[in-house]
């Protein structure tokens, strides 16, 4: 991928106001972020387009300035790592992407604490470029926790929901 390809990219992405997009291809990965009118981008694999793009490339986990202590884990995640702890199965993310609860804003969610849930149900919806897709419990027993909300955007890997087995 070269940097006109990245530059065209980030363009049509501004352009369909779309807020987060990962790409890999080969060993080069790139994944862009908007926060209002700023574009974070990490650097692919491939150093040299790094230094060739028109715009700033920043790695997704850039270390702290010396004298800076690094941010604490998000709650989320330290809940994830407890509920770990405790014997429970996390459904994480397989996607980028949007949470819902629901098949429609109207609709009640299709599951919530306290719920039992088997192996092949659908659990929330991800969107992701424009596509809906259903996630599916990959483990039954009962749902203990939810750690999104509802339109929520998830990254790749972040939990979802707890699942104590009965």
């Amino acid at each position: 991928m070269n940097p006109n390809e990245i530059k065209e990219l980030v363009e049509l992405l501004a352009e369909k106001d779309i807020a987060e997009f990962e790409l890999e291809r080969g060993d080069v990965k790139v994944r862009i972020k908007r926060a209002g009118a700023g574009v974070m981008i990490a650097a692919p694999a491939d150093a040299r387009y790094a230094a060739a793009a028109p715009f700033s490339a920043t790695p997704v986990a850039a270390a702290a300035p010396p004298g800076v202590a690094p941010s604490p884990p998000a709650p989320s995640a330290v809940a994830a790592e407890a509920a770990e702890e405790a014997g429970l199965h996390m459904i994480r993310s397989p996607i980028v992407g949007t949470f819902y609860e629901a098949a429609s804003p109207g609709a009640p969610p299709f599951v919530k604490a306290g719920d039992t849930v088997t192996v092949g149900q659908v659990l929330c919806i991800i969107e992701a470029m424009k596509l809906m897709n259903e996630i599916e419990s990959d483990y039954a027993g009962e749902v203990v926790k939810k750690y999104v909300s509802n339109a929520q955007p998830v990254e790749y890997g972040q939990p979802l929901f707890a699942v104590r087995a009965q």
